[in-house]
């Protein structure tokens, strides 16, 4: 008996879950549902420049000092990531500490409207208003549907609200939401420029060297003559000159006076 009744049991959670798969895939069927996206307003743009001083460079790291003073990391740069330099597309691997980088950044805000349209077609087989109602499909299955606040249907041409169903009726329900999107692209650009050259040395006196002329030879002097002798006989050759000019001197006088 209790195997009978396990059993059975087993048997209605299987024939329940055949039935909601079954009412789920009738769903996805049956249910129609259309979206269609409209521009509602004007694109509006927003550009954002930031500079940057490349630091340092080592593999895929690079280190930047932004225009503010701060500092920023970026690690693992890709390799395809590029900046344009002149006319010149550099990667990560070409960037040298000095140079100049500058981002701009072309924000566009588009508002758009989604709308999405949901639309189904059955009759009646039961209905509990407000909340539900249970129709039979065009392929005979039955599928509950919850029935959304102030939803109307439409019924030979008259709308009517959850309350006016009755059995067997054939309706159709569409729902239709709009949703406000606003789409945002943005585009990047990144340009650089080199480092400025070093600055020129300072000026300093330059040294010329200048050819000096040769002093002119001078003149010889005329050779000096041989000593041959002492002066001890010109002294005495002079002294006797005395002597002898004495000797006159004297006799001169004594002739005068006689």
């Amino acid at each position: 008996m209790n195997s009978r009744t396990a059993r059975t049991k087993l048997s209605l959670v299987l024939a329940v879950g055949a039935l909601c798969l079954a009412f789920a895939l009738s769903m996805s069927a049956q249910v129609k549902t259309q979206s269609s996206t409209q521009t509602v307003g004007k694109a509006t743009s927003t550009t954002t420049v930031e500079r940057a001083e490349v630091v340092y460079v080592s593999g895929n790291d690079l280190v930047v000092k932004m225009e503010d003073g701060t500092i920023r990391h970026f690690a693992n740069v890709s390799e395809t990531a590029r900046v344009t330099v002149g006319d010149q597309q550099l990667g990560i691997h070409d960037l040298k500490p000095g140079m100049q980088l500058q981002r701009t950044i072309t924000t566009t805000t588009t508002p758009k409207v989604v709308t999405v349209v949901k639309s189904v077609t059955g009759t009646v087989w039961n209905v509990n208003p407000p909340l539900s109602v249970i129709l039979r499909m065009e392929d005979g299955k039955n599928q509950q549907f919850k029935i959304p606040k102030d939803q109307k249907f439409n019924i030979d041409g008259q709308m009517v609200d959850a309350w006016g169903l009755k059995k067997g009726m054939k309706i159709s329900a569409t729902e239709v939401v709009e949703s406000p999107l606003s789409v945002v692209a943005q585009q990047r650009k990144l340009t650089g420029e080199m480092p400025p050259p070093p600055p020129p040395p300072p000026d300093v006196p330059i040294l010329v060297a200048q050819e000096v002329p040769a002093p002119a030879p001078a003149e010889a002097a005329p050779a000096a003559l041989p000593k041959t002798g002492s002066p001890l006989p010109l002294i005495g050759f002079l002294g006797m000159l005395a002597l002898a000019s004495s000797f006159g001197l004297k006799g001169l006088r004594t002739k005068f006076r006689n």
